[in-house]
């Protein structure tokens, strides 16, 4: 039996990943800190070790409980307006703790490091955005996924450790955490109109994202470590259609039937549209058809009416108070 150690198996995407693997067989270890996560989200069947892999030693400590074969490291705080005001932070969670697991996979003989990344190292103007760009990402949060995206393929380089490399864009879904006010704006949007205030927006709404099912995601990552042609490669991953953040607003509202109550906050300083294309995935993958917004909205609706609006929790360490949105301080 395969054995797999997933990081940020209690948050969102690592929770579907690490219930994935499971049900593919293997035998899981799952680490998380439960900074952004739940307990609840652990599938039955995988060991839990609470654990901020950013932390000295840590590392080592998971691989006591090994060997592993793969790796899936998915511990992040995807905050990515956030992270011009929390850079130290920003640098520690997502590249210190995640070369202190290369070095570990490395020593180890891993066979497969999987590692999920972000269409945030594009940067603006690059439309849509595809595997041959050059990254030129815009914000601390995409500088860090690329460069651990460079450091992977220098340790593949050195020490002939293999890896699989996906981008993933504004996921959405069941067990998402609604009450993170700073990311996920389809959970924010939810989180809104159950508590009955308006729906916030940064700008006049204009701005283009495509959102993507976790579906459409999470079983890809999962399977990556047996698909011989995703070696040693970086796929976009997600849904191809993009939607303006108003339009996004009205299908939410629409799924709660509910009026689209709009609150117009001043506009962020980020990059104003972002949606890319996923032949390369489509072909190495054999994936069907993404899943339609409209139906991605429905089916994570039901399952937040199930669970009930949460109570929005502040960040409590800014770095950077300067140009800082009014709504997050």
């Amino acid at each position: 039996m395969k054995r797999a150690l997933i990081t940020g198996a209690a948050g969102f995407i690592g929770s579907h990943v690490a219930r994935a693997c499971i049900e593919m067989g293997m035998e899981v270890v799952v680490a998380d800190d439960l900074s952004g996560g739940f307990v609840d989200n652990i599938p039955l069947g995988a060991k839990f070790v609470r654990a901020d892999v950013s932390e000295e030693g840590v590392a080592a400590k998971l691989w006591e409980l090994g060997p592993y074969n793969y790796v899936y490291h998915l511990a992040a705080y995807a905050a990515e307006g956030l992270s011009h005001f929390i850079r130290r932070y920003n640098y520690t969670n997502n590249l210190i703790g995640s070369v202190s697991l290369l070095n570990q996979a490395v020593t180890s003989g891993v066979e497969r490091f999987v590692f999920t990344s972000s269409i945030a190292v594009y940067g603006k103007n690059q439309l849509p955005m595809h595997e041959q760009l050059v990254p030129q990402p815009e914000d601390p949060y995409g500088i860090a996924k690329y460069a651990f995206e460079l450091d992977l393929k220098a340790a593949h380089e050195m020490f002939g450790l293999n890896y699989v490399i996906f981008r993933p864009h504004n996921v959405y879904g069941e067990r998402q955490n609604i009450a993170d006010k700073y990311r996920n704006v389809i959970g924010i949007f939810m989180n809104q109109v159950m508590k009955k205030e308006p729906m916030t927006i940064f700008g006049d709404g204009s701005q283009k994202r495509a959102f993507s099912h976790i579906n459409d995601v999470a079983p890809l990552i999962a399977r990556s470590v047996l698909v011989n042609e995703a070696t040693n490669e970086v796929f976009n991953v997600g849904a191809d259609i993009p939607y303006t953040v108003r339009e996004l607003a009205t299908k939410v509202a629409e799924a709660f039937n509910a009026e689209p109550r709009i609150n117009y906050l001043p506009a962020r300083n980020e990059v104003v549209d972002a949606f890319a294309t996923h032949e390369k995935a489509r072909r190495v993958f054999r994936t069907k058809e993404a899943i339609q917004l409209k139906d991605g909205i429905r089916l994570m609706a039901n399952w937040v009416r199930s669970n009930g609006p949460r109570q929005s929790v502040k960040f409590n360490r800014i770095e950077v108070l300067k140009n800082l949105p009014e709504s997050w301080r």
